[in-house]
């Protein structure tokens, strides 16, 4: 017997499993959910036979019995009938994303003693304003009679419940704020790929002619002349537009899997290999430079942004007064799992850790092939984050066509979509500054701004007490000055790598 989804999609959208469903995790590490039937088949790509088993075959044949064995676990009584658990596991998925792989040049950035003591108290807020949502979604939804209330729900009859009449007539702006920046947070994931995509590939690339299969990192590679990343993005443009012309994420369920299982795979051993050579003694800064600090915030809120799953996650439990337990549970693992790859990050590599960790691996084909594995989920990964801008963006221009034109103006609409994130990701062509923007800007919003005032609207007539009001103004205030802080500085960086780059470029062409 089947079993329901632990949690839908992400943030205001809901999808429609099919009979006797069965969860199927579509993005390790993000925000997302889809359902499979039970009677639904897995399509492996049938290899002629050439008379013997080939290496190809072999690997064939065994992707066939991983995937058994994962529909297994996913069908098994244990998953199924425990929603605890269910509910426990899509929330560690929920939180723990690509900002994970950036958290540490975020503790370089912010010092090796203040980074992971920021990052503890940053996950206490985050986790803080997380209880507080669901704590108004429970108050909001009794008083307006409603079954369940998702996050635009929330700030939208938390404005009309408030004590500021404008606000009340015009409460349908708390929904379309929440929209608005559940739209550029998506969209700026969808960019971070982009750049993720291109900076890995184009590493495997460069070092293909020396890579060996000796892992030592002390070992020299001389990495060979590529050309540009901005044409390794426009490579990909063809490929991620093809992607998102698939609307119906059924179909994409199996490769969501896969890439949900290769990007584990990929931590365990970039873990493996990180916690092995740490030098000592420790000569790392305690703190770094307060202008620093700003990119500090933004890629941590990145990384911690992950409130939009709470709501969803909640309303599927049997018993949703157990869901604070879990909300703990998996926060405490999901800031012990932050700080421990942040700090372990940067003591292993220390003032040479790049912007993302997978680009200080070493260049030999173990793991090369990780970086190409996390490659291949955060590829598979863009659709399903694209979803959610798409669901909202999308219809409002096929509402206004024929039912003729309605599938070459949706198609449209995604092409333009993709090549607007892609342009962005041209434009800013660096890893560590589009994550610290785009925390800066959403993240923070979200998580951060946001979940504090709705408390103040949502209980003023109930009364608060000083406390809780001064407290929450204090957590909004922080997510501001993070918001306005983070934003300056990151496109102050962004600015200043390019005036550099357009420094050297002009000189190079200048000595040619």
């Amino acid at each position: 017997m089947g079993c329901k989804s632990a949690g839908g999609p992400s943030h205001t959208q809901s999808l429609k499993s099919p009979a006797n469903p069965s969860s199927v995790s579509l993005a390790f590490g993000e925000k997302l959910t889809w359902t499979l039937g039970e009677q639904a088949s897995v399509q492996i790509l049938k290899i002629p036979s050439w008379g013997h088993q080939s290496l190809l075959q072999m690997v064939v044949r065994h992707v066939k019995e991983v995937y058994k064995l994962l529909l297994w676990f996913i069908n098994c009584p244990f998953f199924c009938q425990n929603r605890f658990f269910q509910t426990l596991v899509h929330l560690l998925k929920g939180n723990i994303g690509t900002g994970l792989l950036g958290l540490p040049l975020a503790v370089k950035n912010a010092g090796i003693v203040v980074g992971p003591i920021s990052l503890l108290i940053m996950g206490i807020i985050a986790v803080h304003c997380m209880d507080i949502l669901v704590k108004c979604s429970h108050h909001l939804s009794t008083k307006m009679r409603k079954p369940f209330m998702d996050y635009g729900d929330a700030m939208q009859y938390g404005l009309e419940v408030g004590p500021i009449p404008f606000l009340r007539r015009h409460s349908i702006w708390g929904r379309w704020i929440v929209d608005l920046f559940l739209i550029i947070t998506q969209l700026g994931f969808c960019c971070v790929y982009f750049v993720f995509l291109t900076d890995n590939v184009k590493q495997v690339v460069q070092a293909a002619n020396g890579t060996t299969t000796n892992c030592n990192y002390n070992e020299t590679v001389v990495l060979s002349p590529t050309f540009d990343s901005r044409l390794y993005m426009l490579c990909f443009l063809p490929f991620i537009t093809l992607l998102v012309f698939i609307r119906n994420l059924k179909y994409l369920a199996p490769w969501s899997l896969a890439a949900n299982v290769a990007m584990l795979i990929s931590l365990i051993m970039i873990y493996q290999y990180i916690v092995r050579g740490i030098h000592y003694p420790v000569t790392l800064p305690y703190e770094a430079s307060f202008k620093t600090y700003p990119l500090f915030f933004g890629t941590a809120i990145f990384a911690f942004e992950g409130i939009g799953v709470v709501l969803p996650l909640e309303n599927k439990m049997q018993k949703p007064r157990s869901f604070r337990t879990v909300l703990f549970l998996g926060m405490i693992i999901v800031t012990v799992l932050y700080i421990s790859l942040g700090t372990i990050g940067y003591l292993q590599f220390g003032d040479n850790i790049g912007a993302s960790i997978t680009l200080n691996l070493p260049n030999c084909w173990l793991y090369q092939a990780v970086k190409l594995l996390y490659s291949f989920g955060i590829f598979i990964t863009y659709a399903v984050q694209f979803y959610v801008p798409a669901e909202i963006l999308v219809p409002l221009a096929v509402s206004r066509v024929s039912e003729r034109w309605m599938l070459a103006v949706d198609l449209l609409c995604r092409t333009g979509l993709v090549i607007l994130t892609c342009l962005l990701a041209i434009l800013i062509p660096e890893l560590d500054l589009v994550i610290s923007l785009v925390g800066s800007i959403s993240s923070s919003a979200l998580a951060l701004i946001l979940p504090p005032i709705l408390e103040i609207f949502a209980f003023y007539s109930d009364g608060l007490p000083w406390w809780a009001i001064a407290k929450n103004i204090i957590i909004s205030i922080i997510g501001f000055v993070g918001f306005v802080t983070g934003t300056y500085v990151s496109i102050q960086e962004i600015v200043l790598r390019n005036s550099i780059k357009n420094t050297l470029n002009f000189t190079a062409s200048g000595i040619l």
